[in-house]
């Protein structure tokens, strides 16, 4: 069943063309995702179909009554409203159902109107709905419903636009970073409710992992074109690879012929006969093909930054609290040369805090923070940059250096990094306040990078960042050879840059998890159950008696079997798993069968997840 066509479609500011005669269409129990790069009109899209914005050319057609839910980038809530209000503020006639039957049950004494309220319920099958919402609620953290929009941070505002159209259970749900202000625990909650529900889905995300586990289709606005995959984000990327090797084959191709053509062309007389007039007509065609040069670009660089000595950044017993918040509680660590550390935890844990901390931005309560001489700063915070009225894009990277030095005496200039960075050369000479949000993002992470600095520190660096950016960066980052802290709750991008976590569990612990973030959830999720009691609030069990305890575990016969069988069983699994990638890389798989073989190689993913989480259970026990 069709929801939604998109016919032709085309949106200009002025002089500069976001998009032209775009088509596509949404049916439904889809799950698409929208990729395109910064500044392409991702958003415009978005708000042309939800209806928010209309279309240069072209039209949207959507299905005869259908619900669209919008989860838009920049939701205005009233400042007045109560979190309650604003989810009781809708056209949903279920959730008016439990509002009046909520109101009965605060004037008991008319029997009537309670009555009639609780038949309602029953009639609009309302008492699992409530249920459900209030779910949604306590997952996205939203305890006191009486608490007004406008004591809200921005981050909590954005999950309250999400509750809300969660809540509303649209026909087509439409959402614009859904993942952004979320803490892992809540993204991790929202891919399972996604899975569970039958939901047809539109997004636009950089999350990549939210990608994979979610959506069932890419649809990827490149160069003006717009090209469908139907699978996961991992077949994407293969088919994807195998498109752009296909065209660099063309162009080639394309290139040759033009240059034959091109001494053609000198050779002809002035007077032209139909048949080469045709191939006058050819020649601009396969010129246009010639010269069609792909943005994109790989970083490959030897940076050669100012040395760091063998003192980098102690901290030495350190609290830190705000009012009862406590941040740090005796915290030590003493920083290695080349150390790359990931800080996750959830949204109030302190993570931004501790970044200031450590840049002395921010006195500690107690304790010492000690820096190297050598160290030299990069710090990319939340706020972002603030530019000069009228100041240009090449302008605020120059403000903070001209080029970064290579090695053997090489350099990258300002205008060379904005160009890795999806900056051209026309697009640098642009004033800022023309860039979209996550463009000014991309330019602000150039300011901080030209500064070469040996030890850099990044606070969510990848939102509002497209997925082409995020490789760009990733490929920068990998090729640093400095220090790098990262707070970050993008898992992909976490588990591609960080060898090691500190992990903030609130009330001022701090752990150091020697692993990227899968490690992490591989060791939480086969925690044994005493652990989790002590990490869910239960009263643990006293030290002594729990080693006894541990000691004396041994494996049933039943386990000893399973464990014997468990590494040849995941073995298995894995040649499978390699058998099906490589037939996806070759494009061997008929069209017909993509979809089915795309979901058995997500089956088999599961399965090695588990049966490795089986194993390491085992394993701990025996070691015990």
């Amino acid at each position: 069943m069709n929801y939604l066509s998109v016919e032709n479609i085309s949106k200009s500011y002025g002089e500069r063309v976001l998009f032209e005669n775009l088509s596509f269409g949404i049916s439904k129990d889809q799950k698409v995702a929208f990729v395109a790069k910064n500044g392409t009109g991702k958003t415009s899209i978005l708000n042309i179909i939800s209806g928010r914005d209309s279309s240069d050319t072209g039209q949207v057609v959507r299905r005869k009554d259908i619900h669209i839910g919008y989860l838009a980038q920049d939701d205005h809530l009233d400042a007045e409203l109560t979190i309650e209000e604003v989810v009781f503020a809708s056209d949903n006639p279920t959730l008016r159902v439990i509002k009046q039957y909520e109101a009965a049950l605060e004037n008991p004494e008319d029997a009537d109107a309670y009555q009639r309220a609780f038949e309602l319920m029953d009639q609009y099958d309302a008492w699992d709905f409530e249920t459900q919402y209030k779910q949604i609620l306590s997952k996205l953290k939203f305890d006191d419903l009486s608490q007004k929009v406008g004591q809200l941070s921005g981050g909590q505002k954005k999950r309250l636009g999400l509750a809300t159209v969660l809540i509303n259970k649209p026909d087509l749900l439409i959402l614009d970073e859904p993942t952004n202000h979320l803490d892992l625990e809540m993204i991790e909650w929202l891919e399972a409710f996604f899975k569970k529900e039958k939901m047809t889905l539109f997004m636009v995300t950089h999350d990549r992992y939210f990608l994979e586990r979610v959506c069932t289709e890419i649809i990827e606005l490149d160069s003006g074109q717009l090209y469908r995959y139907k699978g996961s984000y991992s077949y994407y990327l293969q088919k994807k690879e195998e498109r752009v090797a296909l065209e660099q084959v063309v162009q080639e191709k394309a290139k040759n012929l033009f240059k034959k053509e091109l001494d053609w062309m000198r050779r002809q007389p002035k007077a032209r006969t139909t048949k080469s007039k045709s191939r006058i007509d050819d020649f601009y065609k396969i010129k246009e093909k010639a010269q069609n040069r792909r943005s994109e670009h790989k970083v490959q660089l030897e940076i050669n930054m100012e040395r760091l000595g063998s003192k980098i950044l102690e901290l030495h017993k350190v609290y830190k609290a705000f009012d009862d918040l406590k941040i740090l509680e005796g915290f030590d660590y003493v920083f290695k040369r080349g150390e790359r550390i990931g800080v996750i935890g959830k949204n109030g844990t302190g993570k931004s805090s501790f970044l200031n901390i450590i840049t002395q931005k921010s006195p500690v309560d107690q304790g010492k923070v000690i820096l190297g001489e050598t160290v030299k700063y990069g710090y990319y915070t939340q706020n972002g940059i603030q530019a000069k009225e009228g100041q240009k894009v090449i302008d605020v990277v120059k403000e903070f250096g001209d080029y970064i030095p290579l090695a053997k005496g090489n350099k990258i200039s300002a205008g060379q990094l904005l160009e890795r960075f999806l900056f051209s050369r026309k697009r640098q000479y642009d004033f800022v306040e023309k860039l979209s949000g996550g463009e000014q993002k991309r330019l602000y992470l150039c300011a901080v990078l030209i500064q070469n600095p040996n030890f850099l520190i990044l606070d969510e660096p990848t939102n509002d960042l497209d997925i082409v950016t995020l490789n760009v960066l990733e490929n920068f980052l990998l090729d640093f050879p400095g220090n790098l802290i990262v707070v970050s709750h993008d898992r992909y991008f976490m588990d591609k840059i960080v060898d090691s976590l500190f992990v903030f569990r609130g009330a001022g612990t701090v752990e150091n998890f020697p692993g990227n973030y899968s490690d992490f959830r591989t060791y939480e999720d086969s925690k044994p159950t005493e652990a989790t009691a002590v990490k869910t609030g239960e009263r643990p069990v006293e030290k002594k008696s729990a080693e006894k305890s541990v000691q004396k575990v041994q494996l049933s016969y039943q386990e000893k079997r399973e464990y014997g069988t468990l590494e040849s069983d995941i073995a298995k699994l894995e040649s499978q798993k390699e058998s099906i990638e490589a037939q996806f890389s070759k494009g061997e798989i008929p069209e017909d069968q993509i979809n089915e073989r795309s979901l058995a190689l997500q089956k088999i993913i599961q399965e090695i997840e588990d049966k490795e989480g089986r194993w390491f259970e085992l394993s701990t026990k025996l070691e015990g």
